[in-house]
């Protein structure tokens, strides 16, 4: 599986795709120097794949010092569930 990363300056997603299958997609818009998480989509037939796209997400926001509001209530209870990603959640 592949997690392809789009962005062009004013939003992006993270798309993951097996073959010419889609797994899942998370949208998101900047707002400033942070990102908001718009929405999720999994395909059921790739369970965690919710989990694998807020990682990627995670990892970007870490790397570019940025932070992320979540608004898509998956990525929301994300947070709320993984203490360990919450170095990312702006406050």
């Amino acid at each position: 599986m592949e997690i392809k990363h789009f962005d062009d300056g004013k939003k992006g997603h993270f798309k993951a795709v097996e073959g010419d299958v889609q797994a899942g997609i998370m949208t998101y818009v900047w707002a400033g120097d942070k990102f908001i998480i718009e929405h999720t989509i999994g395909n059921p037939d790739f369970k965690g794949i919710g989990k694998k796209l807020l990682d990627e997400a995670v990892t970007f926001a870490r790397n570019n010092n940025s932070k992320i509001i979540p608004l898509c209530p998956f990525a929301k209870r994300m947070f709320d569930k993984h203490e360990e990603i919450r170095d990312v959640l702006a406050q």
